[in-house]
């Protein structure tokens, strides 16, 4: 069993990915719903999804993770934590929703160079407008985004938005029109 598919299993089984009836914050109504942040703050949970995104994100040639507070939080500290066990350290940043007005009136906490490499994540890409905005502030911040990544692509014209402006997207599960999920192998 592949690490994404052991990951896709165990988000069954704790609910953090669930099969039924669900209002969207949109208005509009799916069969499923997955809460990344149930996944992420899972001890294994956490473990794999740091495992499946590291390989992607040293392939890319960054040395940063970034991604929006709250859902990419569990994922960007994951991941830097894991890349040290593996003698290949990422450093992890996060992105604010808003520019902090006081102290170093910061958008993005913890620090990076003009043209450091950084790959930008978030639990799930739906609209892609949390992806766009940390996207926009790393690149404000003088930050290149070599790699764009989702635990899940919800296949709602956010991920094709993001490929069609120029950068490389991957997401660990993507679900089709009918709501099924699986590994995007």
């Amino acid at each position: 069993m592949t690490d994404q598919q052991e990951l896709l299993d165990l988000a069954i089984e704790i609910n953090s990915l669930l099969f039924g009836n669900f209002q969207l914050s949109s208005g509009g109504s799916s069969s499923y719903y997955f809460d990344g942040r149930v996944l992420t703050l899972n001890p294994k949970g956490s473990y794999l999804t740091a495992k499946c995104f590291l390989p992607l994100i040293l392939e890319s040639g960054a040395s940063f993770i970034a991604g929006p507070t709250l859902g990419a939080d569990p994922i960007v500290a994951s991941v830097a934590t894991f890349s040290y066990l593996q003698n290949s350290p990422v450093n992890a940043l996060i992105v604010r929703k808003e520019q902090k007005e006081h102290g170093g009136e910061k958008i993005i906490e913890g620090s990076f160079a003009p043209g450091s490499k950084i790959a930008v994540v978030d639990d799930t890409c739906t609209s892609g407008s949390s992806l766009f905005h940390a996207i926009k502030a790393i690149e404000n911040e003088g930050g290149e985004v070599t790699k764009v990544l989702s635990i899940l692509d919800r296949n709602s014209g956010g991920s094709k938005k993001i490929l069609d402006d120029g950068y490389d997207f991957f997401s660990l599960f993507v679900a089709n029109d009918k709501g099924q999920i699986s590994c995007n192998l």
